[in-house]
């Protein structure tokens, strides 16, 4: 078990808020095992303080403020992300404004500021929150899902309207993948956004320096891009950030599409609601135990409709991505996944436009390895934990009207880990592929 740690000493960085444009100076300093992250108001009296909590959140409208009583700090995500991605489990940032500066609309600068700090251990031991049960919210065009995993992973598809720009990106998050692979993404907007975040005065600080502009095709920056995927990396920055509300860290897989710093908060409410309740056995691809392999549905030469399906899965609709097992024949299964125009995700994804998204494709092909699983006896019972996805391609649209069909051959299953490889395709043309990871537990 590692140990909680702070900043070895203050440091400190002076800009402009993005919002509120009013000039800012921010210091981060070290703290006691215990305290957490808080945000001190210098500039007002008593310097009051408010911790990092989701509970604290206030409002979500383009960024996540945080308020106690008549104290609010806008725009937190971008510093609390940095001190996230780089481990810090206990510090006060001090501010003498109501917003951190923004600086080039990333998490780059703060994560400067903490390796010119350095860090220290401190003598109570970390103690990470790892998800029990898989979470699922939608707010509006945004959808969030989290499953049990060993380590924080976060994977996102992010779009503009009508599918402009569409991205993917995944990513296990640590101290050493958070400075490389998010920290530098930047913060960005459409240009038909721009007037009325004026209207409601927003962006008061904003500017090509410190933020990117998408006009139509066009990409409107002081610099190139820094990364070939910076929007959705930015996305997930943001969702590394408010995740950290949590207060303390986090283990889990999050599967993101569209997230929002709403969405963000509200998934951070139900995993902190999760954490509060007393621990229960979990039950994700998890069949009802067979009395004999005679008993066992998932066997060679079988079809499953999708009334057997829903005995060994215990997805149901609108998130059940299997209506029909096709084959089954030594360690490969195949089944069918019906897209009709009746789809929830369809009213967002993307209107007059409707596209499955990836992730569900994904999540397709991991349901199905979760039956083939099963397949033996002695598995009937346990528990199957999704774990990782690694080589995943979409190669082309599924729309309303088409049947997915789900291949998936078990590659290798040593001990409690099962590998699986799966495919998605239609009319005979691949669509989409990935090879798939799992986890065996028994039931408690």
């Amino acid at each position: 078990m590692s140990q909680q740690q702070t900043l070895r000493e203050s440091v400190s960085f002076s800009g402009i808020g993005l919002h509120s444009g009013s000039r800012v100076n921010l210091t981060f300093l070290p703290a006691p095992s215990g305290v957490g992250i808080r945000f001190r108001r210098v500039d007002l009296d008593g310097k009051p303080e408010i911790e990092a909590r989701v509970e604290h959140v206030i409002d979500t409208n383009r960024s996540t403020t945080l308020g106690k009583g008549n104290v609010k700090i806008h725009t937190v995500e971008h510093v609390l992300a940095a001190l996230a991605g780089a481990g810090v489990d206990n510090a006060f940032i001090e501010l003498d404004a109501s917003e951190p500066p923004i600086a080039d609309g990333s998490s780059r600068e703060f994560v400067r500021m903490i390796e010119k700090a350095g860090l220290v251990p401190q003598a109570e031991a970390r103690t990470p929150y790892r998800v029990t049960e898989p979470l699922e919210i939608q707010v509006g065009e945004t959808i969030m899902q989290v499953f049990p995993h060993d380590r924080l992973k976060i994977s996102c598809t992010s779009s503009g309207s009508g599918g402009r720009f569409t991205q993917f990106f995944s990513l296990e998050v640590t101290p050493e993948t958070w400075p490389k692979e998010l920290a530098h993404a930047r913060t960005f907007c459409f240009f038909e956004e721009l007037e009325q975040l004026y209207k409601h005065g927003l962006i008061k600080g904003g500017s090509l320096e410190n933020a990117v502009v998408i006009r139509d095709d066009a990409v409107l920056t002081t610099e190139p891009l820094r990364y070939e995927e910076e929007f959705v990396r930015h996305k997930m920055l943001d969702i590394l950030g408010d995740l950290s509300l949590l207060g303390r860290p986090f283990l889990g897989h999050i599967v993101a599409i569209r997230p929002s710093h709403t969405g963000n908060c509200e998934l951070t409410k139900q995993i902190a609601a999760q954490m509060r309740k007393p621990e229960k056995a979990v039950q994700t691809f998890s069949p009802p135990p067979a009395k004999s392999a005679d008993d066992n549905p998932v066997r060679d030469g079988a079809t499953l409709d999708v009334m057997q399906v829903m005995k060994i899965l215990p997805h149901r609709p609108p998130f059940l991505m299997v209506d029909l097992v096709t084959k089954i024949e030594g360690n490969r299964i195949v089944a069918q996944k019906n897209v009709t125009m009746a789809e929830p995700v369809f009213e967002g994804h993307f209107p007059g436009h409707p596209i499955l998204p990836g992730v569900l494709q994904l999540e397709a092909m991991a349901q199905v390895a979760g039956i083939l699983m099963m397949r033996q006896a002695e598995n009937a019972g346990k528990l199957a934990y999704f774990m990782s996805a690694e080589e995943v391609k979409w190669r082309k649209p599924v729309r309303p009207g088409d049947v997915l069909v789900i291949d998936v051959t078990m590659t290798k299953m040593r001990g409690k880990i099962g590998k699986a490889r799966g495919e998605c395709s239609v009319n005979g043309e691949l669509v989409s592929e990935a090879n798939v990871t799992f986890m065996l537990m028994d039931k408690e």
